[in-house]
C-alpha cells in the first residue's frame, strides 16, 4: 500500500484513497515534545499535554496518523485528540489471529467513527490482513511470557508500518491506540516509535493514553456505542494464555468450593 508524498488530495479508504484538501507546502515544522532525563521517569502525557498547549497558540490543525489496534482502545483517543489534531486511523493488526475477527474488529471501528461526533475530521484506512508477517516476526518467542520480548516485536511491527505510511503521506505525526491498556507497557511502546520516528523522518506524538482517566473513559465509550471488547489481543498466544488463566481461576473456584462443602458437612457431624 503505497501513499503519495504530496498530499493533495487525497485520504485513504481501504487499501484506496479520498481526499483529505492538504497542501505539502503549506505545512509548518511539526511542534515537538520536550523529553525528560531517561525512559522510564519520562511522563509522556505531560509531554502530549504541553505539545498540544503549543499547538494550541500555533492555531494550527496538525495531520496525525493514528494507527490503531480496535475500536474500543480508539475511542477515548479519537475522542481526546480529535479536538487538536485532523486524524487518519490506520487499522493494521497482523497479530490477529482469524480473517473473520480482523474483519469484524475492521467494520466496528469504522461504525465507531462514523457515529462519533469529532471537532476535526477523521478518516479510516484498513491494512491487508497479513498474518504471515507476524507468525514469521514471532518465530522462535512462541514460548515468552505475555508483555515480553514477542510483544515488544509485535509492537514494532505494526508501529513501523504506520510509521512508514505517515512518511509516504506526508503527516506531521504518527502514534498508536496501544498505550491505553493497562497491559501495554508505555515506555516501551515510545521508545520504539521515536526510534522509527528517526528511521523514518516522522514525528512520533508522545503518548500514555491510559492516564487521565483514559482507559476508563474508553469502557464508558464502549458502552454506549455498543463496542466488542475482548479479553485478548488477538493473537495466538495471548489466546492461549487467556485460557489458562480462566482454567486455573475455574479450578481454583473448584477447590475453595470442595473446601467449603467439606467445612459444612463437618459442622452437621459436630
Amino acid at each position: 500500500m503505497m501513499i503519495p508524498k504530496v498530499i493533495h488530495p487525497i485520504v485513504f479508504t481501504h487499501m484506496g484513497m479520498y481526499d483529505l484538501g492538504r497542501r505539502q507546502n503549506m505545512r509548518k515544522k511539526p511542534v515537538r515534545a520536550g523529553k525528560g532525563n531517561t525512559l522510564n521517569n519520562r511522563n509522556y502525557q505531560r509531554e502530549l499535554d504541553n505539545l498540544i498547549e503549543n499547538i494550541k497558540k500555533e492555531e494550527k490543525t496538525p495531520t496525525l496518523f493514528l494507527h490503531s489496534c480496535c475500536a474500543p482502545c480508539s475511542s477515548y483517543v479519537l475522542e481526546y485528540l480529535s479536538e487538536y489534531f485532523e486524524i487518519t486511523v490506520f487499522f493494521y493488526n497482523p497479530n490477529i489471529s482469524f480473517r473473520e475477527l480482523y474483519v469484524k474488529r475492521a467494520g466496528l471501528l469504522r461504525r465507531m467513527t462514523e457515529e462519533m461526533n469529532f471537532r476535526h475530521p477523521v478518516h479510516v484506512v484498513e491494512g491487508p490482513y497479513e498474518p504471515e508477517k507476524f507468525f514469521r516476526m514471532a518465530k522462535g518467542l512462541e514460548d515468552v511470557p505475555e508483555g515480553g520480548e514477542r510483544c515488544f516485536r509485535c509492537y514494532r511491527l505494526r508501529m513501523e508500518e504506520a510509521a512508514k505510511l505517515a512518511r509516504e503521506g506526508n503527516f506531521d505525526y504518527f502514534t498508536t491506540t496501544l498505550s491505553i491498556s493497562p497491559l501495554k507497557n508505555a515506555p516501551k511502546i515510545n521508545e520504539i516509535g521515536e526510534e522509527l520516528g528517526e528511521i523514518y523522518g516522522v514525528f512520533h506524538l508522545p503518548s500514555d493514553f491510559k492516564k487521565k482517566n483514559g482507559y476508563k473513559r474508553s469502557i464508558e465509550l464502549s458502552g454506549e456505542y455498543g463496542l466488542y471488547r475482548q479479553n485478548y489481543c488477538g493473537c495466538v498466544f495471548s489466546k492461549k494464555e487467556q485460557e489458562r488463566r480462566m482454567q486455573e481461576r475455574e479450578r481454583e473456584a473448584k477447590t475453595r468450593g470442595s473446601a467449603q462443602e467439606k467445612q459444612r458437612n463437618s459442622g452437621k457431624t459436630l
